[in-house]
């Protein structure tokens, strides 16, 4: 039968890869830097607009203080990159910050960092992918009305370029990111060179006037420091997705831990020349953007009808010669493009981070898999759906989706920066080399710096964002930690149960085995069954029929003495039509009479070849089944019987990688229904 959904799946992800094709995967540092730093390089395309905003809510008046919380902004990601580029040289296993915190903090600390880098990775897809679609609605307004649905399918987009593997992604995107590096550093050039010729760049928006939000006009004392704080709190998502570097470390080539520390300040240093570029010439071209269109003074028409263009937007525009230029279109393309894009360092981080906690058994273990193409395919598929049912809540809007971001991340910065600390205090305990001492005294002062600075962070962003909707990410951080707790404990009562204590006492036979072949009616599946169960010689062996319609039941007696089966045919009544409950019943029944015999049902099936050939039958067998699976003591047989429609079903396929240890057969799966179904 033509496989459909394999071939789309070929054209989608590609072919499978052998396992033993992971090592051509890893990734050079020109590669790395669009897949694990793409998102805190694309963050300089909002973090501006999100401090002015933040300012914007006093009116005009304070927007001053836009390039005191840039420089904070700075010296922290100066701090935080520095500080997990010590991360990637001490734990180059690819834990990241959940490693550093569970080794030296506790597990349950652990959790705290894995449920809320869990959490921030899906806000990473929302928020990214929700400002691309912002910047292409600057360029073409008129694509307002499929803010959604665009959002959505470049999720969709992500999700199959991820599936084919981490390389593939990397060749893809790389590109794009580095477009879009260029694109900025020369918008930021070309300003700043404007600025000094005395021709300074104008943005649209520099001749509207901001009406103050109520009650945030002439603020002062605790009321101003809130909203400084608020500002600089929002201009921290400069700082999202720096630790997914440390998280990749396996995925580098060798040598690991140093392309890994290389690839990470090149990152900051790119990241902090382009963010202070863009914060100048926002300030210089006076650019006045609000949360709320109609708080702007000056607009020609109705307020509510007006698109505010995104910060970076109204910049190149103002750089370039207006929106019509070729740089205008040129920055917005790329913008949007790397923003979409940026998603990608979650869709790395998540599924890495995902394997890892499965690994240790606090997430279900599927998603310590490797799929077709090597990549953790349950992990990005998880991230997708996740990512996507947020977007479609939130109609992707980026103001109301702002809040729940950086909270997990300055979570985890603190965490794992304190963590260190505890590393190093370690280290110094066990060493007495001088050299050695004093490098991990270096170590252990920036980590404390950091841990510091962070937690401070994580304090304001509590206190600024808690009630604006960051407690959703909290309430949602807090259900992860719950939920992989209960995980782990599953599967440590399962491991224990399952421990084998004794062998002599696990390998004691039971005192008989009972033998019951169901059947429907008298068919060659049937008598399969019957040779089949005679040749296994069980102690007792009798065929066991519901009698569901009397007359039915009365022929198959008859039938049966005719043949001359020697099998005993018991006939159970079902004045209620059910065959499930009566079968049961009686299995159990025999199971209360000799609690150490073993009954063995076994139950005729024929395999059919065709998807619509199992709508034709009922299943009872499944739920039958089920039934007798939760019965100590009964074990399930399925005796098949092949139907001519499955011939093709034989024809052998490759396997695909990791496809014996998945369990998966090496021939495309055949539909079987069971011979209890009337047909």
């Amino acid at each position: 039968m033509f496989n459909v959904t394999g071939l789309l799946k070929r054209l989608v992800i590609g072919r499978a890869r052998r396992s033993e094709e992971l090592q051509g995967t890893l990734l050079p540092k020109r590669l790395a830097l669009p897949i694990f730093a793409s998102d805190p390089l694309s963050s300089v395309a909002y973090a501006t607009q999100e401090i002015l905003l933040v300012l914007t809510l006093g009116g005009l008046a304070y927007l001053h203080f836009t390039p005191w919380i840039a420089v904070a902004v700075v010296s922290l990601m100066t701090v935080v990159v520095l500080s997990y580029r010590q991360v990637v040289y001490a734990y180059p296993s690819g834990g990241g910050s959940y490693e550093v915190v569970s080794t030296n903090l506790g597990p349950s600390a652990g959790l705290v960092v894995a449920a809320s880098l869990l959490v921030d990775y899906v806000m990473t897809v929302a928020v990214s992918v929700a400002s691309g679609v912002d910047n292409i609605i600057s360029a073409i307004p008129q694509l307002a009305e499929y803010r959604v649905p665009l959002a959505l399918a470049f999720v969709a987009v992500l999700t199959a370029m991820n599936l084919r593997g981490t390389r593939e992604s990397g060749n893809a995107f790389a590109a794009p990111t580095y477009l879009f590096i260029g694109g900025v550093l020369i918008m930021v050039g070309t300003g700043l060179v404007r600025y000094l010729l005395g021709d300074a760049p104008v943005a649209e928006s520099a001749k509207y006037g901001v009406t103050p939000e109520p009650g945030d006009a002439n603020l002062a004392g605790l009321a101003l420091l809130m909203l400084v704080l608020r500002a600089f709190s929002s201009g921290c998502t400069a700082l999202t997705g720096v630790e997914a570097i440390s998280n990749g470390v396996p995925a580098f080539r060798k040598p690991k831990s140093q392309n890994a520390a290389a690839t990470m300040v090149a990152m900051g240093a790119i990241a902090i020349v382009m963010f202070v570029g863009v914060t100048t010439l926002a300030i210089v071209s006076k650019v006045h953007i609000t949360d709320d269109a109609c708080r702007l003074t000056g607009l020609d028409g109705n307020c509510e009808d007006h698109t505010q263009r995104t910060v970076i937007a109204q910049i190149a525009a103002a750089v370039f010669g207006g929106e019509n230029s070729v740089g205008f279109y040129f920055i917005q393309a790329a913008t949007a493009l790397v923003l979409v894009l940026a998603a990608n360092t979650a869709f790395n981080g998540f599924p890495l981070l995902s394997s890892i906690l499965a690994q240790h058994r606090y997430l279900p273990r599927q998603l310590h898999n490797r799929g077709d193409r090597l990549a953790f395919s349950n992990g990005i598929m998880a991230l997708a759906v996740v990512a996507g049912l947020l977007l479609w809540g939130f109609r992707a809007n980026v103001t109301n989706l702002i809040h729940l971001y950086i909270l997990g991340v300055f979570t985890s910065f603190t965490l794992s920066q304190t963590g260190m600390v505890r590393h190093w205090n370690g280290e110094l305990r066990a060493t007495t080399d001088p050299a050695l001492r004093r490098r991990h005294h270096s170590a252990r002062v920036i980590n404390a710096l950091g841990a510091v600075v962070t937690g401070l962070v994580l304090v304001i962003v509590l206190a600024t964002k808690f009630l604006q909707g960051a407690w959703l990410a909290v309430l949602a951080a807090i259900v992860l930690w719950v939920m992989m707790r209960g995980i782990r404990r599953h599967y440590d009562a399962t491991s224990a149960e399952l421990a084998v204590t004794d062998p002599r006492e696990e390998l004691v036979p039971p005192s008989r085995v009972l033998g019951i072949v169901l059947v429907s009616t008298l068919h060659k599946p049937t008598l399969r069954a019957l040779s089949y169960a005679r040749a296994l010689r069980p102690d007792r062996l009798e065929a066991l029929t519901v009698s569901v319609d009397h007359d039915e039941a009365l022929a198959l007696r008859e039938r049966w003495e005719e043949y001359g089966i020697d099998v005993p045919l018991k006939v159970v009544d079902s004045p209620y039509r059910e065959v499930t409950r009566p079968v049961v019943g009686y299995v159990r029944s025999l199971r209360r009479e000799s609690p150490r015999d073993v009954v063995a049902v076994f139950i005729p099936e024929y395999v059919v070849g065709h998807w619509w050939e199992n709508l034709l039958h009922n299943q009872s067998a499944l739920w039958l089944k089920s039934r007798l699976l939760f019965t100590p003591g009964v074990m399930v047989i399925s005796v098949p019987w092949q139907l001519s429609s499955s011939a093709h079903a034989d024809r052998p396929t490759a396997r695909a990688p990791g496809s014996v240890r998945r369990g998966e057969p090496a021939y495309p799966r055949a539909r079987k229904d069971s011979d209890l179904s009337r047909h």
